[in-house]
């Protein structure tokens, strides 16, 4: 492949696009971008697969300024232009967390390019959190090369059709280019901010821990730009955000551009997200909606604080979105102007929530259909403790996955914890019917302090009829910071958005609580006195309903359906039941998979896994390995019952699986890190999730599945205690609680230091003693060939590789070629192109040379003599992370 130096021209002229587009602005600081760099292109499917390759092309980009930008370019398909696409990744990232999108979006038929912001990966600089004159330049320097690129449509000379995505930081970046640069079409953020000033400092209340994660995921404070590091260290050591402070954040904010961006918008926020509240899709909605552009809100399950990420349904979403408006897709199916998707309860087969949605053709906003409902309490005064310590627990920042305290609120487990003397709280009647709360309830109060200023919490909470259910919906609180307090003032709050349903029969507590863990108080102690001034409203938007089923059409043409269906069958022999009958012969076998395929999203002809079958026996630990974008991930997911195949079957101890297939109840996973409820203990963490199933506790065997997680007596401490290496043994014993019979592990030593990964090696090893049986999908080969007793090895959607870890490893058609120094890539094309040769690999010194069934080593030695390799030795090759290299042909 030829790589050359390409100079970016900057393209910041003046002028617009037709159709009453604006005229393109000019930004700061605009730099000249050099490629310094590129390599690699690669097939991301199998070559028998119809369906296009996609090509990768990795480049270093420089600015004037000296910042060098990671980039990666993805295209696919025929020759011709396409629409482009830029996605970002989220804060402490890198272009590497969004490829799988890049490339799913490239077999769509998008030219896109990703990168890895200042700071991140292995792009230079300082963090500058989406500064106009750094990374928002940047990105309109990467604009200016995909409009030389060949494969990229213009709208006109230096300007090319063009979506941006991505989610949280990512997000905000697409909405602050699209601000400054007037090239942006189409934009779908997600989980973001509108208004980042509002997120860290909400009404004047410094967010002390998320800001402290913000600081510590960038790599400390001497990462960011030098302004913000003072800032962040003047705000965090007085506990009080400044003026300074304030319009040090809000320049860096989509809100400072707002009225500037008027292109199509679909906004995705997390009900689950104390970073990011929905209140921010909501703001951003209303000012870019004003400028005439379609805005389109999706309110989904996860966000920052866990919950269920809905990636598919995303990715999907935003795809139809760009097909839309960058292709010119009119019957692309956008979805409504305004969804939310609802937690119904726990699936007690996987342990998953289950999700349903609801719409409207409008947006509701966050106070329509309010409600009144009249409060009891009086004045009440209450304390706020020197050094606001003890603080009361609602969030906890960063405690993601499906054990996250946001997921347990909306299945109705109460984790919230307001000390005595810390907090006045009003309370409702019992409500006469079922109450769904849609957006953000408001409440006035008088307020006075013994001090200058006062600083309180609001929550409100549902309490159920025995008063000790107490939820706090999506875990969230309205901080509000009350000046010059001690006359007495009236304010009125606006709690946290929501979507949260209230059953007949509980009541709604308001609370006003002195202290949060997450938000900082003042320390000097105070007494705050408070009382109501109205009663709660509570927004109900009656116009988002949940899709009903069409009226029964079916009671005229089923009967002729039914009778026509029966003659077919009769006429066929064949026979079709909901659920295809146990198999008898495979009634002792934890796992057969048989001519599994799944196709992508919208592709009848492209599969994620194609034709895939293997057998798992009982005591077995087997290795579910290959590189990214294998198919790995979705076959687990089909396992599981959370995807149904488009054609095959998977049988588990001789049942077909099904989404809720009640042999899934045999099956155990850890698909990603479990949250932790710190101020409990191990055990009555354990003991909170299996309630939250549903199942009977006699069920949980909690016993048996503490003592093959091997925790010891730090079951009793708090698992604030606990290491990284104890918290990744807890989330095994959760996914073994029950003793499945077939448990399946996805990355389960990730963040582990050796020691803790031998830990996590013996844990799997006990439990498979028993005949019991696991499967786990790691990166780390070398602990996978010490811990796996047998190996399955996929690449492209397809099967490579099954059997026994030392026969793969072992395997005497791969040899190790040690050249003494590197050799060049045109050199190791030629090797691969000889006679009884299937593959070659470069490695470190040498190579890695896979014989076919006509090679022989001798052979391989003549030949690569005649070819001047500098063979310095030959010898079989016995590693599991060369052998997987050789496998799939470089591909990882």
């Amino acid at each position: 492949m030829d790589f050359r130096v390409t100079q970016l021209r900057a393209r910041l002229r003046g002028g617009g696009r037709g159709g009453g587009r604006r005229p393109r602005r000019t930004l700061a600081a605009a730099a000249a971008v050099v490629v310094l760099a590129g390599a690699g292109t690669w097939t991301a499917v199998a070559s028998e697969d119809p369906a296009p390759a996609v090509s990768r092309t990795d480049r270093i980009a420089s600015t004037a300024d000296g910042v060098r930008i990671d980039t990666s370019y993805f295209t696919a398909g025929p020759d011709g232009r396409r629409p482009a696409v830029l996605l970002g990744h989220g804060f402490g990232g890198s272009k590497d967390d969004v490829r799988q999108q890049a490339e799913e979006l490239a077999r769509e038929g998008y030219a896109v390019l990703t990168w890895s912001a200042r700071s991140f990966g292995k792009s230079t600089g300082k963090i500058g959190l989406n500064d106009p004159k750094g990374e928002v330049a940047d990105v309109s320097r990467l604009i200016d090369w995909l409009a030389e690129q060949p494969e990229v449509q213009l709208d006109e000379d230096g300007d090319p059709r063009l979506g941006m995505a991505g989610a949280s930081y990512g997000g905000a970046i697409a909405l602050l280019t699209a601000g400054h640069d007037d090239r942006v079409d189409a934009l779908a953020p997600a989980i973001t901010y509108f208004d980042l000033a509002e997120a860290l400092f909400p009404n004047g209340v410094f967010k002390k821990l998320w800001a402290g994660v913000f600081v510590n995921t960038g790599g400390g404070c001497e990462k960011f730009e030098p302004a913000l590091c003072r800032m962040y260290e003047r705000v965090a050591e007085s506990g009080t955000p400044d003026a300074e402070a304030v319009a040090l954040l809000k320049e860096r904010s989509p809100s400072a551009v707002a009225d500037r961006i008027d292109v199509p918008t679909l906004l995705m926020q997390g009900q689950n997200d104390s970073l990011f509240p929905l209140g921010h899709a909501d703001a951003a909605a209303k000012a870019i909606r004003a400028g005439g552009a379609p805005v389109a809100v999706d309110w989904i399950a996860g966000g920052h604080d866990g919950g269920e990420p809905e990636a598919d349904r995303v990715r999907t979403r935003t795809l139809a979105w760009f097909d839309r408006y960058l292709k010119d897709d009119t019957s692309a199916d956008t979805g409504p102007a305004f969804r939310v998707t609802r937690t119904g309860g726990v699936d007690s087969t996987n342990g998953r929530a289950v999700l349903s949605g609801a719409s409207a053709d409008r947006s509701p906003g966050l106070t329509g259909g309010g409600r009144s409902f009249p409060l009891t309490g009086g004045e009440q005064s209450f304390a706020n403790p020197a050094g606001a310590n003890p603080p009361a627990v609602s969030a906890l920042p960063g405690l993601g996955g499906a054990g996250g305290l946001s997921q347990l609120s909306s299945l109705g487990v109460g984790v919230s914890l307001d000390f005595p003397g810390q907090h006045a709280r009003f309370e409702s009647a019992p409500v006469t019917g079922d109450l769904r709360i849609t957006g953000s309830p408001t409440a006035t109060v008088h307020v006075r302090s013994t001090g200058d200023d006062a600083v309180l919490f609001g929550k409100v909470y549902d309490v159920g009829p025995d008063g000790r259910q107490q939820v706090l919906p999506s875990q969230l609180v309205a901080p509000v910071r009350v000046e010059d307090a001690k006359a007495g003032k009236d304010v009125t709050v606006t709690f946290p958005t929501v979507d949260h349903e209230v059953r007949q029969g509980h009541r709604l507590r308001l609370v006003l609580a002195s202290t949060d863990l997450g938000y900082a108080s003042p320390v000097a102690p105070a007494t705050y006195t408070v009382s109501l001034k109205s009663d709660l409203t509570v927004p109900t938007a009656p116009g988002v309903t949940t899709a009903a089923a069409p009226l029964p059409a079916w009671v005229w043409w089923l009967p002729l359906a039914g009778a026509v269906t029966a003659l077919v069958l009769v006429l066929t022999g064949r026979r079709r039941t909901a659920a295809a009958p146990p198999d008898p012969e495979l009634a002792d076998v934890p796992l057969q998979i048989t001519d599994l395929s799944k196709r992508y999203a919208r592709s009848a002809e492209r599969y994620a896994v194609r034709n895939l079958s293997f057998r798992v026996e009982q005591g077995q630990v087997l290795g579910l390995l290959g590189p990214n974008g294998a198919g790995k991930t979705t076959t687990l997911r089909m396992l599981m019952g959370l995807i149904t195949p488009d054609g095959g079957e998977i049988r588990v101890f001789g049942h077909a699986i099904r989404p809720g297939a009640p042999v899934l109840s045999r099956v155990g996973a850890f698909v990603e890190g479990a949250g932790f409820l710190p101020h409990l203990s191990g055990r009555e963490n354990l003991e909170l999730y299996w309630r939250a199933t549903g199942r009977p506790p006699e069920d949980a065997h909690l016993d048996e599945a503490l003592e093959i997680a091997g925790l010891g007596e730090a079951l009793a401490r708090a698992v604030r205690t606990y290491s990284q290496g104890m918290r990744q043994r807890l989330a095994i014993a959760q996914a073994m609680l029950g003793l499945p019979d077939l448990l399946i592990l996805d990355e389960p030593t990730n963040g582990l230091d050796p020691p803790q990964i031998r830990e996590m090696r013996e844990v799997m090893i006990r439990y498979a003693a028993a005949g019991r049986t696991v499967i786990v999908s790691s990166h780390l080969l070398s602990e996978v060939e010490q811990s796996c007793t047998h190996l399955v090895v996929m690449d492209r959607g397809g099967l490579v590789q099954a059997g026994p870890v030392r026969e793969i490893v072992g395997s005497g058609d791969t040899l190790l070629v040690d050249t003494g120094s590197p050799v060049d890539e045109p050199l190791v094309e030629k090797v691969a192109a000889l006679p009884g040769v299937a593959s070659a690999v470069r490695v470190d010194d040498g190579l890695l040379v896979r014989l076919d069934a006509d090679g022989t080593a001798a052979r391989l030695v003549t030949e690569l003599v005649r070819l001047d390799v500098p063979v310095e030795s030959v010898g079989p090759h016995r590693r599991l992370e060369d052998a997987f290299l050789t496998m799939i042909g470089g591909s990882a």
